[in-house]
């Protein structure tokens, strides 16, 4: 399911990087460097969640809050981020319907962390943590693994890939995704690349080799999918 999203941030260097980093992850976003922009793309599209700056040309965020609230009356999820750190602020953010504020400088990651929550809350999803694909079985509770009903043992970073990519099944998670989960954003690109791929044998071996059918495939030039069949899109 693609997660619609609108960024609202006057800085186009900021909007620019957090856009490429969301799209990895699978959003899709569009951009309003002002705020009467971000009123009427709000007006004329659905959005699973909103990213708003306070400090904007035009409509400050705070006013452009409260229109969203008030005269569009979008339940949409809103995420404000902004520089502005003071108490008052955030009270008047939250007391106008914000459902969550981050001050920048932030990790990119944080920021998508929570957005997935939101989303994730908005829709009605409840936390699950047993995940099935085909005749594999992952519970993340007990972190127990197995297949055809067979133990699966796995060492700690290929078992949370495979949590990942369980997570996110039948979809294809791109490597960076799939690094910046595991390693974080400070992992130099090759080590991720060298590491991931080590991980990823260590992962077939034990989830594919044993077994007839094949779960885990590689689309190339992108990332990894686990699914039951490779057309099962």
């Amino acid at each position: 399911m693609s997660k619609n999203l609108l960024i609202v941030e006057d800085d186009r260097d900021l909007a620019s990087n957090l856009i490429d980093f969301l799209e990895v992850y699978g959003y899709v976003a569009d951009y309003a460097s002002d705020g009467i922009s971000a009123l009427a793309l709000a007006e004329e599209n659905e959005y699973d969640l909103i990213v708003l700056d306070l400090s904007l040309p035009r409509m400050d965020g705070l006013r452009v809050c409260r229109q969203l609230r008030e005269t569009l009356r979008t339940k949409v999820p809103i995420v404000v981020l902004t520089a502005k750190d003071e108490i008052e602020t955030k009270i008047a953010a939250f007391d106008i319907g914000a459902d969550d504020y981050v001050v920048k400088p932030a990790a990119l990651r944080e920021i998508e962390a929570r957005i997935r929550s939101l989303i994730r809350r908005a829709r009605g999803a409840q936390d699950s943590t047993l995940f099935e694909v085909g005749d594999l079985r992952f519970d993340a509770g007990s972190m127990r693994i197995e297949r055809a009903g067979q133990p699966i043992s796995l060492a700690p970073v290929p078992a949370r890939i495979l949590l990942v990519l369980m997570r996110h099944s039948p979809n294809v998670v791109h490597r960076l995704a799939i690094s910046r989960e595991i390693w974080g954003d400070d992992e130099p690109a090759h080590g991720e690349s060298h590491a991931l791929i080590v991980h990823m044998h260590a992962l077939r071996a034990a989830v594919d080799k044993p077994f007839e059918r094949q779960l885990i495939h590689t689309v190339r030039g992108f990332g990894y999918r686990i699914a039951q069949d490779e057309s099962s899109l």
